[in-house]
């Protein structure tokens, strides 16, 4: 197997110039390797040095150390970053938690340590730009390659102990690349998807949004409910009935837009994740407490969110959004007055009339609704009025009472 030497990012290739002047080690390293392998467009170039991160951070003035747990160095060139890893060896004891967590990855070591501490053999691909040669010291991630099949390096029990969100990856590395897992890892997953529950909230959100946002989210998906991992994610997600037909539609939607170039944002699949959840909470606070179906929303909306928080933690930017779109909901059914017009002019319209249609084609007897609303929005101005003239209920006229004989 091999690539074009052109399909290499120039920027990546001036660092490892670079360190290799400066008396060092450096390779291109990882995921930018196992994909130019595969004739596809790494979506970054990553280097790895015997350079520790002080004598990275001397080298390049355009650069800056970054992380505790795992240091690394971020060369910039413009709005583009080289990410600069120095050779690590494996952790002792020392700097394990008594669950077996890595809690300082920062020991150095050489390339060979380096390689057999990666996660996936097909990760563990070096490619030395002054050669010309791609590296594989494990001796297996080629072969791996070109069976298409995903093997951990070391234990995978040990591994999972160590780094739990490395479940997370091989989800990751699956979908993406269409490639298959052993028995073996897969039952290890499967026993251990309970450690996820010990990976941080904010971890967590930060990996979910690179299993749901990569072009393969209902793949990926799929699989994250095969291997018994979505209830340690997002615990209120039920398993069947409509509800999943709506998740499996936002997230092949978000798929078809990123394939098309089309921006997209997390809150509109966090909306459909929890929007199960989310309408029975709102239900039971009406019925319960005999709250107004407005209020119903609000307080559904911060309690279900409240308590996916501690489990996965969603910014405000996106589980504000979200809120925005269920709360929206119910206005759809207003179309008297002004207040179609105050709904088609709110910020978050489009992205809530979106989440109808989504309800409608996952089964909801929306139909009618959402031909009215379709329409609305290209009507003219005569044409809306005449719309929320036929919308607006008939109301009987109470008959005249007669007047009363003297």
């Amino acid at each position: 197997m091999g690539f074009n030497r052109s399909d290499i990012n120039t920027n990546a290739l001036k660092v490892t110039q670079r360190l290799s002047e400066g008396g060092f080690t450096a390779y291109l390293v990882g995921g930018c390797v196992r994909d130019l392998l595969l004739d596809r467009q790494p979506k970054d170039f990553d280097v790895a040095t015997s350079a520790t991160p002080q004598q990275v951070h001397r080298l390049f003035r355009n650069s800056r150390i970054i992380g505790r747990r795992f240091q690394i160095v971020h060369v910039r060139f413009g709005r583009e970053i080289i990410e600069v890893s120095t050779f690590r060896a494996q952790h002792d004891q020392n700097q394990s938690s008594e669950a077996g967590h890595i809690l300082n990855d920062n020991v150095f070591g050489s390339f060979e340590d380096d390689a057999v501490r990666r996660d996936f053999t097909i990760n563990a691909l070096y490619y030395c730009p002054g050669k010309d040669q791609v590296l594989d010291p494990t001796g297996l991630g080629i072969n791996d390659l070109q069976k298409k099949r995903l093997v951990l390096i070391g234990d995978p029990a040990t591994r999972f102990r160590e780094d739990p969100v490395r479940m997370l990856r091989a989800i990751r590395f699956k979908a993406k690349l269409d490639f298959s897992i052993s028995q073996k890892l897969e039952r290890t997953i499967q026993s251990k998807a309970a450690l996820m529950a010990e990976i941080p909230p904010a971890r967590l959100f930060e990996e979910v949004l690179k299993l749901l946002m990569a072009g393969r989210a209902k793949k990926t998906y799929q699989a994250l409910k095969h291997y018994q991992l979505i209830e340690t994610l997002f615990p209120n997600v039920a398993d069947a009935g409509p509800n999943q037909t709506l998740i499996e539609l936002a997230l092949e939607s978000t798929d078809r837009r990123i394939e098309n170039g089309q921006p997209v944002t997390p809150a509109f699949l966090f909306a459909a994740l929890l929007w199960d959840p989310v309408a029975q909470r709102h239900n039971q606070l009406i019925e319960n407490q005999g709250l107004s179906r407005a209020d119903g929303w609000v307080a559904a909306g911060d309690q279900i969110v409240a308590q996916q928080q501690s489990t996965l933690s969603i910014p405000r930017r996106f589980s504000g959004t979200a809120k925005d779109i269920w709360c929206l909901q119910d206005r759809f059914e207003a179309r008297q007055g002004k207040r179609p017009f105050r709904m088609l002019a709110h910020k978050r319209f489009r992205a809530a009339y979106d989440f109808l249609l989504l309800r409608r084609d996952s089964g909801e007897p929306l139909g009618a609704l959402c031909d009215w609303w379709t329409e609305f929005q290209t009507a003219d101005d005569v044409q809306k009025q005449t719309m929320i003239d036929s919308a607006r209920p008939n109301r009987k006229r109470k008959p005249k009472r007669k007047p009363k004989a003297k």
